[in-house]
């Protein structure tokens, strides 16, 4: 089994914590910084902004926690690659980016393709009993 060495549970936790502490904090952030959010993403073309910000927060702060909590790891873990395979290129298309902002937004782009990796990561880990987790499967 992965988990079978010892401290691997408490390393995969410790991950599990860290990874999704962050996209719930960057989710919450969504609503707390709303105004700025939609005005960020109508700058970019996104449409409904204004629907998308709030959605795309409540699937970051429930991947999140679900990540943390090992609630629906499959889920979990999905919900989070489909929004950073989505939001990445089109919210940092540094590619696009006047020279002021590329490299602010070449940055966000490859934390972003980071973060993919790591949701890929559990996804893959997700069809295995997690240590630690309240462990409710999908």
């Amino acid at each position: 089994m992965a988990f079978d060495t010892a401290g691997a549970g408490v390393a995969f936790l410790l991950a599990r914590v860290l990874f999704g502490v962050v996209l719930a904090f960057t989710g919450l952030n969504h609503f707390l910084n709303a105004e700025g959010m939609i005005g960020y993403a109508q700058a970019k073309g996104i449409p409904a902004a204004s629907l998308g910000v709030p959605v795309s927060g409540g699937l970051l702060i429930a991947g999140g926690l679900g990540i943390v909590l090992g609630v629906y790891p499959t889920l979990a873990a999905g919900a989070i690659a489909v929004f950073l395979a989505a939001a990445t290129p089109t919210m940092h298309d540094f590619w696009n980016a006047p020279e002021e902002e590329y490299q602010n937004e070449f940055n966000n782009f490859l934390k972003n393709v980071a973060l993919l990796g790591g949701a890929l990561a559990f996804l893959v880990f997700a069809s295995e009993t997690w240590p630690l987790a309240a462990n409710v499967g999908i």
